[in-house]
């Protein structure tokens, strides 16, 4: 690293830059990047899905919201890197200006960034946008292997999705799509072959006579035709990279709502029918890895990810939809924990927390998290257990109205946490997240955050996920997968929660009544 570090200060003096922003993503703006192709990672050797670093000449900064706080703490130099832990109510861009005096001159990489957050960046620091990334590690590009999904999973085809989008446009204009899973939905196509997602990874022009997408070897051609092209082109702010909105600059006209961001957050019949489907096998597979540790004994971390992934397989997924975290004891306190280490050995009283998710044949994701215990579960165990239950079932029975957002559900559940706080324990996270083709989509998100305020339609699905964490002792996280219908949330996941882990005199006669509707082993 130090040789990096010094290469990278060598490149900021020769750029005449006070600060150089380091990205997780790649071009696609993909929230799951590789971490060949992830510059904050090869800086800083933090291993997070998300979250940026800043370099100046003194220091290294690592931005981490609160699933990561302890993550990066462990994986970090300390000795070279500073852990910016990001509070639920914090931006990245909050902390930045407190860090960093107003208009220090900063680099940042026009490919890796999108033009929404290069404007917002603008507003406080002189932006000098760059055409090389002196962090990026050498890597070759995967090979593609794209499949057409079928109707009867779809439910719409091509041709109706494209007149869906250009029924107001001009002949002369065109819509540019640089969203993946926006590239994937229009063209119902997928690429399962790529660790943890179906995307294909490609970008898109789309015009009233067709629509034409460009895989990552073809993105010069894709250059060339935006150059080409004479109307008005649409963009995304959010999910084009600057480097490309520069190329349309002239030309470029601001989408106020991504039409296929909006259509494919209100799932189709056929979505909401193959969803119903693959839960039903994730569920199975979920079970199935449920008595495997019951029933063993001297089994670590690593053996149950590796069962988990043999019976997703066994009942039917093409693919895991991410790294299964499989954690005990305090490593579930770490949000995204990933590691499944051969050295955790599950022991009598161990607790155990299963994030998983897979994807079938209709190339959407499934999510799903449950907790559970190797013998008889303490006291704490089962209160904490309890409280995220109690977190849950409120969430899930929310009194949704046309008006009601995420953001609604979500102050609901913090509520209940604080009236049942229990010291040391927080719950540090949004309490949901979109599903789709990939296991994070937004619209819609449950969270504190202000992209929540969205209202949440019929068919819209998403997670309620309550967690509460304390690094001492360990975490709980609930998560079911739902959807909205005639204004009811329903789940698509059916796996039991742990009577053993349930302390009932916790629950209101209301909360008992909920949780009879779920099955409790």
């Amino acid at each position: 690293m130090n040789t990096l570090l010094k290469n990278i200060h060598d490149f900021m003096k020769n750029e005449q830059i006070d600060c150089l922003l380091v990205n997780s993503t790649n071009e696609l703006l993909v929230e799951y990047n590789s971490l060949a192709e992830n510059s904050r990672y090869n800086l800083t050797g933090f291993t997070g899905s998300t979250g940026d670093a800043v370099v100046t000449m003194d220091s290294v900064y690592l931005f981490v919201d609160g699933r990561y706080h302890i993550q990066a703490d462990l994986e970090v130099n300390h000795a070279l890197i500073t852990v910016i832990k990001l509070q639920s109510d914090e931006k990245m861009i909050d902390r930045m200006r407190e860090i960093f005096p107003e208009n220090s001159v900063l680099g940042v990489v026009a490919k890796k960034n999108s033009q929404s957050r290069v404007e917002l960046l603008q507003k406080y620091f002189s932006v000098k946008l760059l055409n090389d990334d002196p962090a990026q590690a050498d890597f070759e590009l995967q090979k593609d292997n794209i499949v057409d999904i079928e109707l009867a999973y779809t439910g719409l085809s091509f041709d109706t999705k494209l007149s869906k989008i250009t029924d107001d446009l001009s002949y002369d204009d065109a819509i540019i799509l640089t969203n993946a899973e926006d590239v994937s939905y229009l063209f119902n196509k997928r690429d399962f072959s790529r660790p943890y997602e179906s995307k294909i990874s490609a970008k898109a022009i789309v015009t009233k006579s067709g629509a034409e997408y460009f895989t990552r070897d073809r993105f010069f051609d894709f250059e060339t035709k935006l150059k080409s092209l004479t109307g008005k082109i649409y963009v995304d702010k959010k999910s084009i990279n600057a480097y490309d909105y520069s190329i349309v600059n002239s030309n470029a006209a601001a989408l106020s709502e991504n039409p296929l961001q909006k259509m494919r957050a209100i799932k189709t019949d056929n979505e909401l029918e193959h969803y119903k489907k693959a839960f039903e096998k994730t569920d199975l597979a979920l079970r199935s890895v449920r008595n495997f540790i019951e029933n063993n004994q001297d089994i670590s971390e690593f053996d149950i990810s590796q069962k988990l992934e043999e019976e997703f397989i066994r009942f039917g997924a093409i693919g895991l939809s991410f790294k299964s975290i499989v954690a005990k004891d305090k490593n579930s306190a770490l949000a995204h924990y990933s590691k499944s280490s051969k050295d955790e050995i599950i022991q009598d009283g161990s607790l155990i927390l299963i994030d998983c998710g897979a994807y079938y044949e209709g190339g959407l994701a499934t999510d799903i998290t449950r907790v559970f215990v190797k013998g008889e579960p303490s006291y704490l165990q089962k209160k904490v257990y309890t409280i995220v239950l109690k977190v849950f079932l409120n969430a899930f029975n929310y009194k949704v109205t046309p008006e009601t957002s995420g953001f609604d559900i979500d102050s609901l559940a913090r509520k209940i946490v604080a009236e049942n706080a229990t010291d040391g324990f927080v719950f540090n996270h949004g309490l949901g997240h979109g599903i789709g083709i990939s296991v994070h989509e937004y619209p819609p998100n449950l969270s504190n955050n202000e992209i929540a305020k969205v209202q949440l339609k019929d068919n819209m699905c998403f997670t309620i996920e309550p967690g509460l964490y304390n690094q001492e002792y360990f975490g709980v996280r609930l998560e079911n997968s739902c959807y909205l219908q005639n204004g009811k949330i329903n789940s698509f996941v059916k796996m039991n929660y742990e009577k053993k882990l349930i302390d009932y005199d916790l629950l209101t006669e209301q909360e008992k009544a909920w949780l009879s509707d779920f099955e409790v082993l």
